[in-house]
């Protein structure tokens, strides 16, 4: 999410080898360690929230060869079967520690 989000501390950075590496931001982003059936659990519950922006990263996306491959598959696969390897979940402190305190830190 990185400049793209409120309290950006900047714009886009370059490496030297032309590599663009997004803005960074004042948040801070705990890394936490779950089981995937706790990621998707997180992942519907977070999402069902509309002050939180979530990302998933699932095994859909991950087998997937080109990124029309993965919105087809994905539209053929029920939320319950999707197992997500990760998920993002960005919005005020407080609601995002409510759903992700009983997890250990990585």
């Amino acid at each position: 999410m990185g400049g793209r989000i409120a309290d950006s501390l900047g714009e886009d950075g370059k490496d030297a080898s032309g590599g663009v590496h997004l803005g960074l931001n004042t948040h801070p982003i705990p890394v936490v360690t779950a089981s995937r059936e706790q990621l998707r659990e997180l992942f519907v519950k977070a999402a069902d929230r509309p002050d939180l922006l979530v990302v998933g990263f699932n095994e859909v996306a991950r087998r997937a060869r080109a990124y029309e491959d993965y919105l087809a598959t994905l539209a053929g696969t029920p939320g319950d079967e999707i197992d997500y390897v990760g998920v993002a979940v960005f919005g005020p402190r407080n609601r995002v520690s409510a759903l992700t305190r009983r997890f250990s830190l990585l």
